[in-house]
């Protein structure tokens, strides 16, 4: 008997009721913003004066720092702008998305188990034919020594082998095929070729940082390369 398939036609699924939408206003166009014009016009003056600047002495080097410091207050500014914008937007889509992951967790659920049992059968399918495969292998070569031994040729019983399992299958619905997905573990990192290593900077750089030039590692340049820290008053 031919097994048919549990999952309704669309045509025939009810309409499930949800959630009226929920709708939310927000700010999208800082352009229109005239506190973000204004701070958008002191940056201007900020890159002219920096453009034209010249520090020869250290007498230059504190009006420089004045700069620094209103240019510093713009950033902050400006940044706390740009998280006034972006913040409702973010909450919005992680509520859409954490909402939709919940609502497609059935039909994930379904395309994962349905996908495993398949993959699942055609293993099982696999190693049934390769045992059968062997045993036809093992009674052919008993049967050819048998022969070499006392001359007589005797008849060799085979196993039947199953069908290999096909690749592709091909319904009024859809088509399902395997596909090859290659992947690679480590069993012995010292035998892994260099070009294939990577230094992990996520452990090296606290660890630099924390040595302040006083550690030493075979095949990296550890050097300070300053950089200017600014505060506000």
């Amino acid at each position: 008997m031919e097994e048919t398939t549990n999952i309704q036609p669309e045509a025939d699924i009810k309409e499930e009721r949800l959630p009226i939408e929920q709708r939310a206003l927000v700010k999208v166009n800082p352009n229109l913003d005239p506190t973000i014009i204004s701070f958008y016009n002191e940056a201007v003056k900020a890159r002219e004066y920096a453009e034209s600047r010249v520090i020869k002495t250290i007498e230059d080097l504190r009006p420089a720092t004045d700069d620094l410091s209103l240019i510093a207050h713009i950033k902050k500014a400006m940044e706390e702008k740009r998280k006034e914008y972006v913040k409702p937007l973010q909450d919005h889509v992680k509520t859409v998305n954490d909402s939709f992951k919940a609502l497609m967790d059935p039909v994930e659920q379904a395309d994962r188990i349905t996908r495993t049992k398949i993959l699942n059968f055609q293993k099982e399918q696999e190693r049934i034919r390769r045992e059968q495969e062997e045993i036809n292998r093992l009674r052919e070569e008993a049967a050819q020594k048998q022969k070499e031994l006392t001359g007589e040729i005797t008849e060799v019983e085979m196993v039947e082998v199953v069908p290999e399992a096909p690749k592709r299958i091909s319904t009024d619905v859809g088509i399902a095929g395997q596909r090859e997905n290659w992947k690679w573990e480590v069993i012995d990192i010292n035998l892994v070729p260099r070009e294939y290593l990577m230094i992990n900077a996520g452990i090296l750089t606290p660890v630099v940082k924390a040595s302040k030039g006083k550690l030493t590692i075979p095949g990296i340049r550890i050097y300070n390369e300053p950089i200017i820290q600014v505060s506000t008053r």
